[in-house]
């Protein structure tokens, strides 16, 4: 398997790395958190226009076909520049049920507003108790005449607050932890009937609490078969995972250079704190765990196209438990080297960390994919 990048996949890092270099700072970054909703539009405008938002729809669409490997090198661009806008929530995850759920009439009605940067999505997933089990839904769906009602409460909807469209997994038929009678619903955000809770999460982003109330919506809102869509939740939930271990390699990329950059400048006793052996060798610690997430997270942006479920899924889950050691070990290290500063909201450093903590459990930590491997007869 070839780990190196080709030459457009380099290209393409260094436009997206540059990009993010001139137009994200740390200030900036700030001034978007202060926006309604916890992000900035002309930033999404900004990253439309380097056609960032096209990249996973095939050229039928009005995208560009690339694979996950693209999206797992923008994502990691978008992680190290701590980047607030909800490019996995919409292009990811709400891209991916339009590729591979969506009918030809729901692509064209929303795949070109996307590759525009005129529509965002939120996936409405999370239930009370539910934890990391995709198929644990008591969010109804019911059968009225040719549509739906919807009933039910989500938590956690990350873009939830400003989504245009909101991507709703609900039980059509059968008992809360059956595997069968599970939809996928297109809904959109202002739809009568939706009440929602806003509020910020710890890494910066904005979150909702939504409440469906006898949401009537039609036939064309559904996404695949509504009675069997476990697999295509699956199987979009393996390929935002895969994204999701590529941002954290450029989280702990930046916390790295942000640790050795201090060590070189905070002076004790005299010097340098970075001249002192122990510390080099933390450092040098924090390095292996990098490359360790670094290779499997590549790994698992290759194994997100795989059609194979079983093969998919047990390289995503042992990327997210070798991504979640590193995390957790970087994280830490770099608030500990950094000192009291490392605690404060002027410094960078805690930004990264708490991302990192966040990123890290989103759709299972790394305990629960450590169990979900094992259950499937692999070891890490």
């Amino acid at each position: 398997m070839e780990f190196d990048l080709s030459e457009e996949q380099r290209l393409l890092k260094e436009s997206c790395d540059r990009m993010l270099t001139n137009i994200y700072t740390f200030e900036e970054r700030k001034k978007c958190g202060r926006e309604e909703g916890g992000w900035s539009r002309k930033i999404w405008s900004r990253l439309a226009e380097q056609g960032l938002l096209g990249l996973p729809f095939s050229q039928i669409d009005g995208g560009f076909g690339a694979s996950a490997v693209e999206i797992g090198i923008v994502m990691e661009g978008l992680g190290r520049a701590l980047v607030l806008e909800p490019y996995l929530p919409t292009v990811v995850i709400g891209g991916g049920f339009l590729r591979h759920g969506a009918s030809p009439a729901q692509k064209a009605a929303h795949i070109p507003s996307i590759v525009a940067g005129r529509e965002s999505f939120a996936f409405a997933q999370l239930e009370k108790n539910s934890r990391y089990d995709l198929h644990d839904i008591t969010v109804s769906a019911s059968k009225k005449c040719d549509g739906w009602v919807i009933d039910g409460e989500k938590l956690v909807v990350i873009n939830g607050e400003n989504a245009d469209s909101l991507i709703v997994t609900a039980r059509t038929k059968g008992a809360q932890r059956d595997k069968s009678g599970i939809g996928v619903f297109l809904v959109p955000a202002d739809s009568k009937g939706i009440s929602k809770k806003t509020y910020p999460t710890q890494d910066g982003l904005h979150a909702a609490n939504i409440t469906f109330t006898g949401v009537e919506v039609s036939s064309d809102a559904v996404m695949g078969d509504p009675e069997n869509a476990l697999p295509l939740i699956e199987r979009v939930v393996d390929q935002a995972c895969a994204a999701l271990c590529a941002e954290a390699v450029g989280l702990m990329d930046e916390s790295l250079k942000e640790t050795v950059k201090y060590l070189k400048t905070r002076k004790q006793f005299g010097v340098q704190i970075g001249s002192f052996q122990s510390l080099q060798h933390r450092a040098a610690d924090m390095f292996v765990a990098l490359e360790l997430a670094r290779s499997v997270a590549m790994f698992a942006s290759m194994a997100a196209d795989f059609e194979d479920p079983a093969e998919r899924t047990k390289a995503v889950s042992a990327a997210k438990v070798q991504i979640g050691r590193s995390s957790k070990f970087i994280g830490q290290e770099s608030i500990q080297l950094h000192g009291g500063i490392g605690m404060t909201m002027e410094a960078k450093i805690g930004h990264y960390f708490k991302r990192l903590t966040m990123a890290e459990r989103i759709f299972g930590d790394a305990d629960y994919h450590l169990r979900r491997i094992s259950e499937g007869g692999a070891l890490v």
